[in-house]
């Protein structure tokens, strides 16, 4: 059995009980590299083999998968944040699919979340924001075209990009063509939970220049919108008038 677990935005205590429980109970590991805190391998057992999956192939990865089921044992792709997102996990799980290998997916925490927490921030607020756009800018890996993000910033919604924190001019000048202003407000948050933390609060007229100043090019996400300085509106789910499911409005 192939358990696929989301390791978290970096604190180890921000995995999942189930996680960490699999952890403990793992045969073999394959951990993703410098993203996943490797104070969460301590969790193994005295007798569990460890593989960094940075220094290996797709086909290097299944092939230890593959191996340790062929000997009747357990092993833990263990991803950073949630798999769901950039963890390129579908195509591992559609490989064991097509031999027979039976996985379950056990959810984490992603760095949005994290990021998010460390600002002390509310991605979607009544009167500013309802959506919530997660991407990336285009670099060596490309996005499908009707994904650029010029056309991303056209809602003007809030915003975060992975595996942009080396792009920054880009990122900016992408944000400006959609409905984004250099006034509007914008963060970095660098290694999001883990004990290296960094937040550099800046806007997105100053986003590269900010990034630069503070030496941020990797293990980052960038935040973009008007959630990060709002004059929002009250919740109508807690306001006194509003009827709910479970109470009634009061009278005014």
């Amino acid at each position: 059995m192939v358990h696929f677990v989301g390791a978290g935005p970096g604190a180890p205590d921000l995995i999942t009980l189930r996680g960490a429980r699999l952890l403990r109970e793992a045969d073999v590991i394959i951990y993703a590299g410098s993203l996943v805190n490797p104070e969460l391998l301590q969790l193994a057992g005295p007798d569990c083999r460890i593989y960094n999956s940075a220094e290996m192939t797709l086909e290097q990865v299944l092939g230890v998968m593959a191996a340790a089921e062929q000997a009747g044992q357990t092993t833990v792709r263990l991803h950073t944040g949630d798999p769901c997102l950039y963890g390129a996990v579908r195509e591992q799980m559609d490989a064991l699919d097509a031999v027979g290998i039976a996985y379950d997916d056990t959810p984490g925490v992603s760095s949005f979340c994290g990021a998010a927490a460390a600002l002390n921030a509310e991605y979607t607020l009544p009167g500013v924001s309802q959506t919530l756009i997660i991407s990336r800018q285009a670099g060596r890996t490309p996005v499908p075209e009707k994904e650029n993000l010029a056309a991303l910033a056209s809602h003007g919604a809030s915003m975060v990009l992975f595996l942009s924190a080396g792009m920054l001019e880009k990122v900016q000048e992408g944000l400006l063509q959609g409905a984004f202003v250099s006034s509007t407000p914008a963060a970095i948050v660098y290694k999001a939970t883990w004990p290296e933390e960094k937040i550099v609060r800046c806007t997105v007229g100053t986003l590269a220049e900010s990034g630069r100043k503070a030496g941020i090019r990797s293990t980052a996400l960038i935040l973009a919108g008007d959630f990060l300085q709002p004059e929002y509106e009250r919740s109508r789910l807690y306001d006194p008038a509003f009827t709910t499911g479970f109470r009634k409005g009061e009278s005014k």
